[in-house]
């Protein structure tokens, strides 16, 4: 128990340092161009590995039917972003799509 609590503690003091170091250096860090067109699709590569998972294997097998309501939420999500360009109008109506879904079929 007591080497859990170390691991947590070191996970967060490194966590911490990362982001702070961000904060403490600001604009005194300069990276490579190569290394600014990278971080600018970190968040698109980041999204489909947390959200395909969920949206696929919600139970820990493939659920690829219609009565999955996190597939059905994922697309209807996926759609409204595409279609609006708006992130916060497409969680809100995936997740609205997600628990009628949820209510009226599972």
């Amino acid at each position: 128990m007591n080497s859990i609590l170390w691991l947590i503690a070191g996970m967060a003091a490194i966590t911490f340092l990362i982001r702070a170091s961000f904060l403490v250096f600001g604009q005194k860090l300069q990276f490579p161009a190569g290394v600014k067109r990278a971080l600018y699709y970190v968040p698109v590569a980041v999204l489909p590995a947390l959200v395909v998972p969920m949206a696929l294997l919600p139970r820990g097998d493939w659920w690829l039917t219609p009565a999955n309501p996190y597939l059905i939420g994922t697309l209807v999500a996926a759609a409204v972003a595409i279609r609006t360009k708006k992130t916060l109008l497409a969680i809100m109506v995936s997740f609205a799509v997600y628990l009628a879904w949820r209510l009226l079929f599972v």
